[in-house]
């Protein structure tokens, strides 16, 4: 991990240091999960984790998550849980800065 516990974390610093299109920084764990800052701009693939689920928070702009027959809309400082199992993509039309909790099992956005 980026960080040990006790360090200061400068998500806005870690989000403005993203240069890619889907980017993310996994940052730390706390127990089993994986507590990630990221950056999107652009359509995520359709996928789904069969054993956990994904929590995401938007720090700034406007995340589309689309759950199986429905979009959510999140806009700054507002978040989702998306189930297990549940098929799921993310999508921003606009470069967009989140902060997501996943199982350290779960495979995040491109580096």
């Amino acid at each position: 991990m980026k960080f040990n516990a006790l360090d200061i974390i400068d998500i806005p610093e870690l989000i403005q240091g993203c240069k890619k299109r889907h980017q993310n920084i996994p940052f730390c764990e706390v127990h089993d999960c994986v507590v990630r800052s990221g950056v999107i701009h652009g359509e995520f693939h359709w996928h789904k984790h069969d054993a956990e689920g994904d929590f995401f928070y938007v720090i700034n702009g406007l995340l589309h998550v689309d759950i199986q027959n429905k979009t959510v809309n999140l806009r700054s400082g507002q978040g989702i849980i998306v189930l297990r199992a549940a098929n799921h993509r993310i999508k921003a039309l606009e470069r967009t800065a989140v902060m997501m909790i996943e199982s350290w099992t779960v495979t995040s956005i491109e580096n």
